[in-house]
């Protein structure tokens, strides 16, 4: 059997977004009526990532939770935020052409650093259901992350169970 159903979240301007969906990844995984079965969380997004990890309890000053500042600052040292035009190959020329020709301004062209973060990190998770219950250990979260700091944006993310 297959289930399937999309969360909307809102990303935030000017920032990386840490998107808890726990919860609504748990309610799904409910409503499937499944009891043993694979669960994937996917973003169709290529600045987007998909996680598992623990609760860190603690926040930092700028909203997020110690470990997601954590690993934002270890990004930022190893693939820097794009902050100036021609920091980073891309955008090309071709790809700005393209971006206007549809719609998009120039400096949301300049998400590079998004684009290799998700690359690396990846878009999706597995996570195994048995007995009806999601196995996320004892303190495991199901993250949603936007590492697109350009602008605001809607995004989808996509839960599929697989079992019976």
């Amino acid at each position: 059997m297959v289930y399937r159903e999309e969360l909307k979240l809102q990303s935030r301007d000017r920032a990386v977004s840490f998107h808890d969906i726990t919860a609504q990844v748990k309610e799904i995984a409910a409503r499937s009526k499944m009891k043993n079965a694979i669960c994937v969380v996917y973003s169709h997004h290529t600045t987007c990532s998909v996680i598992t990890q623990e609760c860190a309890f603690d926040m930092s000053m700028t909203g997020l939770e110690t470990l997601q500042q954590d690993l934002v600052n270890v990004f930022e040292k190893w693939i820097p935020t794009c902050r100036y035009e021609g920091m980073y190959l891309h955008p090309g020329r071709k790809a700005l052409d393209f971006a206007e020709s549809v719609g998009e301004d120039n400096f949301g062209c300049h998400n590079t650093d998004a684009h290799l973060r998700s690359s690396i990190i990846g878009r999706n998770v597995t996570v195994v259901m048995a007995d009806g219950e999601l196995d996320l250990g004892e303190f495991g979260r199901v993250h949603f992350i936007d590492w697109d700091q350009t602008r605001a944006r809607k995004r989808t993310v996509q839960v599929m169970l697989i079992g019976e």
